[in-house]
């Protein structure tokens, strides 16, 4: 049996600028071991660097996906029929969104470094959670998609 392709998937990646920062830090921990001789100071540039970069990979690349009939966001996995309307989010938006209209209790995969986003209502009434946000480069890509996997 193949399995189908997900009709949606994105991963979101750290900016280029994040692995810079990782090779600054490497640097700087290279600085901090240079009294100590070379051997260190190598040591410190390749251990902080490397470091930094696993820092900046994990939390800088998530994955939103609609497979079946669920929506995966990260870690999290929601049944389609828990949700309602899709509303994409320009970046006024998503900044709205993301602080004075925020609801403590909402499910945020927020980054950052992404300006649009997407934010899905719950309708389930046994779950608190009122409402999605997800940080996304493609909120109508994703709007369309939940709204063909719903209807189908």
């Amino acid at each position: 049996m193949q399995l189908s392709a997900a009709p949606y998937e994105e991963r979101l990646t750290a900016p280029r600028t994040w692995w810079l920062i990782s090779f600054l830090v490497g640097v700087s921990m290279a600085l901090i071991l240079l009294p100590f001789g070379t051997l260190p100071m190598l040591g410190g540039l390749a251990g902080g660097t490397a470091v930094a970069a696993v820092a900046a990979s994990s939390y800088g690349s998530v994955r939103i996906r609609v497979v079946g009939d669920s929506l995966i966001a990260g870690e999290a996995k929601i049944p389609l029929a828990a949700l309602g309307e899709a509303e994409v989010l320009d970046a006024e938006g998503a900044r709205a969104w993301r602080t004075y209209k925020a609801d403590p209790r909402a499910f945020l995969l927020l980054r950052a470094y992404i300006p649009t986003a997407l934010r899905v209502e719950v309708t389930d009434p046994q779950d608190p959670t009122p409402y999605l946000y997800l940080s996304t480069r493609e909120p109508e890509r994703l709007a369309q998609a939940l709204r063909t996997e719903t209807s189908a």
